[in-house]
């Protein structure tokens, strides 16, 4: 049993199917295993303990008469907080959303939950997933696995910690820029971005709703496959027999390759190397198109997160962090038909980054140029601040505006990682792939 806690959730799914574990002892287990640990409070913002013991009671009556709905059913879960609970509190980790109560669980969940996936709580974030770094002070700031004087990365900081930290199986976050790879990476663990527009958004708190997925923290990367196909409610996709001979990878040079840090570069060209050793072709690329895009950023993101936070932010601006807040106010700044030009350069640069890299498998990167920042010189130091969120979701935001599915894998280097990153709705394939890398890399 003391080893549920360091098992991956595909394990303990085929524990359960065995009949060797019995998920109403797994939701016990770790719910009393998160009441007992002294970063409980800085990493899940509320349990849902009765409604853990129903579902996992459900599970195991279905399991012992063998009429489990998925690989994962009776598999414990954490939620980032801006996934609706219905009838518990969803904030965003945002002192302007205190006390909202929704009455209906967000669609995701309740496609997951119909197939079986236990539901723990909810987890601290950055505040309304405006920041990769997982700082905030105005609810609670998750430690980094490696670092506890670290922050933890974000904005799904808690749904990262509540794995890398045992107290769940896996995680559900989302990604804007960033927000499930960045946090995955610095906590060594598999991180998916899945692709605008595949899973539903219906129930979640926005930022910004053309750029926001909802993706899963995980061990492994079974366990990304596996936590997919619940969240779409269909079987996952076949992994066995994945190979990197053949493969075709696009090493990216423009932006992402630009003043990285000494240990994610290390790590990273030691993973392409141990890639190249395995079979792998990796071919150096430069992409424009990539540097001109990111020079919209500014208009495209805050232009968005301001339009849909404007009035509830201006209602109480004291409620916010000085820093968020400031991200949201660009906005302000950003006119109509500026938003317009700048996504209409952003679908020109998109069809040509798609051209570029169709020849490929997927495009590698280091999927953050830096490591994780102390925690007390980010709140002291504003400049330091607004330096490290911005290098801290570089690499991830590439994916976010080229509109492709993004994949992060442990390098083997703590808070390390490798992102790949695949085709619009590549999801099964992008997966077959970091399953052959996962085994070199490990």
């Amino acid at each position: 049993m003391q080893q549920w806690s360091e098992q991956s959730a595909a394990e303990l799914g085929r524990g359960i199917g065995a009949g060797e574990i019995d998920p109403v002892a797994l939701a016990e287990f770790f719910l009393d295993r998160i009441a007992a640990h002294p970063l409980k409070d800085r990493i899940y913002a509320r349990m849902t303990p009765d409604r853990a013991m129903a579902e996992a009671g459900a599970a195991s009556a279905r399991a012992k008469a063998g009429r489990r709905l998925s690989p994962l059913d009776g598999v414990p879960c954490s939620w980032k907080d801006l996934f609706d609970t219905a009838g518990v509190a969803t904030e965003a980790g945002s002192r302007l959303l205190e006390g909202r109560v929704p009455d209906r669980d967000a669609e995701v969940l309740r496609i997951a939950t119909a197939m079986g996936l236990v539901c723990l709580g909810k987890t601290h974030q950055s505040e309304l997933a405006f920041s990769g770094l997982g700082l905030n002070p105005m609810t609670q700031s998750p430690p980094c696995v490696n670092d506890e004087s670290a922050v933890s990365g974000g904005s799904s900081s808690g749904t990262a910690t509540s794995v890398a930290f045992g107290l769940a199986p896996m995680g559900i976050g989302s990604d804007t820029g960033g927000s499930v790879r960045v946090p995955a990476a610095w906590n060594d663990l598999v991180g998916l971005k899945t692709t605008s527009g595949r899973l539903s958004l219906s129930g979640t708190v926005p930022l910004c709703t053309r750029f926001d997925t909802v993706g899963p923290l995980t061990r492994t990367v079974e366990d990304a496959a596996l936590a997919l196909a619940v969240l779409e409610g269909r079987g996952p996709a076949d992994l066995r027999g994945a190979s990197l001979k053949g493969v075709r990878l696009a090493a990216l040079r423009t932006i992402a390759s630009d003043d990285l840090r000494d240990t994610p570069a290390a790590a990273y060209s030691a993973a392409v190397e141990k890639l190249q050793a395995a079979g792998a072709e990796v071919v150096q690329i430069d992409a424009p198109e990539v540097a001109e895009a990111m020079a919209d950023t500014p208009t495209l993101y805050a232009g968005e997160a301001y339009g849909h936070w404007r009035d509830t932010i201006e209602a109480a601006p004291d409620k916010m962090f000085a820093r968020i807040l400031d991200r949201f106010r660009a906005g302000a700044e950003v006119s109509g038909p500026e938003f317009v030009a700048a996504w209409r350069r952003l679908d020109a640069h998109r069809a040509t980054w798609a051209k570029r890299v169709a020849g490929f498998d997927a495009v590698i990167c280091a999927t953050a140029p830096n490591l994780p920042p102390n925690a007390d010189r980010l709140m002291n130091d504003p400049d330091y601040y607004v330096s490290e969120n911005l290098m801290t979701l570089r690499n991830t935001r590439i994916g976010n505006l080229m509109g492709g599915a993004g994949l992060t894998l442990p390098t083997g280097v703590p808070s390390c990682g490798i992102l790949f990153m695949g085709k619009a709705y590549g999801e099964d394939h992008l997966l077959r792939l970091g399953s052959a890398a996962e085994a070199v890399l490990r």
